[in-house]
């Protein structure tokens, strides 16, 4: 399998070409584009600055195609999984998409990026290639700690809001773990927070390839150092060929690369929504976000980067990585997890779930994997009822 994805990966980075009108009419459009064609309005708020110089991208959907004059809206913050952007939330289009389904609940949506996605490569004095080995030098604690929490005051100080809903999928629930243990005053800017296929604890993860990886993980990251390596899977312009070939000899590769981003597999997905997908995924992350995920499959603990013991001394005074304090998230939260979650597996969301002091709503989804929660038509119709039910209710 590992073979498989470095050559899908590899094609991708070579090919180049316009896509076909006989795709998607969203397919190849820009996030902006593609809000657009649906008739709902977008607005691009750039250059918003984190503690740390890292310039970040937002994308808000303020109302409704109906609701433009609603006063007094609601805010919900919508944050993006590993490999993605916030066109996660808005491609799978007005019926089954949160943004837009939020938006046309009376809701103010904002969709953060993280540092260095496709949107947010910026950074007040480093560039991402001359500086690479400063710019990329940060995984998902930084994302949690340094993103979140700037993406949440400049939406207070642009709607004057006190709290707002916080929904994560995937990373983006690792990223509001480590913000409100780490950050606790945040947790009162929170109404809810809701998680989507939740990763915290992954000791108990059964996807082959990246637990291969886990085991090889201080060796890798050694080497991507050694070879500067520091940035994993940039977006491309992901073109009509690719989506052919996909469909016919280059299935099986597909497959695997879908397995690795998404956690599911690309039979699971609308046909029509594979090249809408393709446009956007992935959309680019560095390589100790990786590295990360894999000290957590190793080590049974969440907790922060592993430096290595001279590395831990320079940065904590201790010898290892202090875990996060779960018992500092008193935000309310809502748990939605699969049992046929291959990342965010049954037993490590439990353990997650009883060290929490204000877990609202939990319910494990039958059936469900880990790209069920936002990609797949029949399941984000069921999420969607349920993320609006707990919405309702905070």
């Amino acid at each position: 399998m590992k073979f498989a994805i470095f050559s899908i990966l590899a094609f991708l980075a070579l090919t180049k070409a316009n896509v076909s009108k006989d795709f998607h009419p969203t397919a190849g459009l820009s996030l902006v584009e593609l809000v657009q064609y649906y008739g709902y309005p977008i607005e691009v708020h750039a250059d918003i600055q984190t503690e740390d110089g890292y310039l970040l991208t937002m994308h808000r959907i303020p109302h409704g195609i109906s609701n433009g004059d609603q006063k007094d809206k609601k805010v919900a913050l919508l944050m993006h999984c590993l490999l993605c952007s916030s066109a996660v939330y808005a491609l799978n289009g007005p019926e089954r998409s949160l943004a837009f389904i939020l938006a046309d609940q009376g809701y103010d949506v904002w969709m953060p990026n993280a540092r260095g996605n496709v949107f947010s490569k910026k950074h007040i004095t480093l560039d991402p290639q001359d500086d690479a080995d400063k710019f990329w030098r940060f995984s998902w604690h930084e994302i949690g700690y340094y993103d979140v929490p700037a993406s949440i005051d400049y939406i207070q100080a642009k709607t004057g809001v006190e709290k707002m809903s916080y929904i994560g999928y995937s990373q983006g629930t690792t990223s509001f773990y480590v913000m409100a243990s780490s950050r606790p005053e945040y947790n009162d800017k929170i109404s809810v927070a809701i998680s989507l296929a939740p990763i915290g604890y992954m000791s108990h993860m059964t996807e082959s390839f990246l637990v291969y990886l886990s085991e090889h993980i201080d060796a890798l990251n050694e080497f991507s150092e050694m070879l500067g390596w520091h940035e994993l899977l940039p977006n491309y312009e992901l073109m009509g060929p690719l989506i052919k070939w996909c469909q016919g000899s280059g299935q099986q590769l597909c497959d695997d690369a879908f397995s690795l981003i998404l956690g599911q597999s690309i039979s699971d997905l609308d046909d029509n929504l594979t090249p809408v997908i393709l446009t956007h995924l992935p959309a680019g992350s560095a390589a100790k976000q990786w590295v990360h995920y894999g000290q957590e499959i190793q080590s049974g603990f969440f907790r922060r980067f592993d430096f290595g013991l001279v590395g831990n001394l320079a940065e904590y005074g201790n010898a290892t990585p202090p875990n996060y304090d779960l018992s500092k998230i008193t935000a309310p939260t809502a748990f939605l997890y699969g049992d046929k979650d291959s990342f965010a597996h049954v037993d490590d969301v439990t353990q997650m779930l009883s060290e929490l002091p204000n877990v609202v709503f939990e319910r494990l989804m039958e059936g469900y994997g880990h790209g069920d929660f936002v990609f797949v038509e029949n399941a984000t119709i069921v999420v969607k009822e349920l993320v609006l039910d707990i919405l309702d209710n905070y």
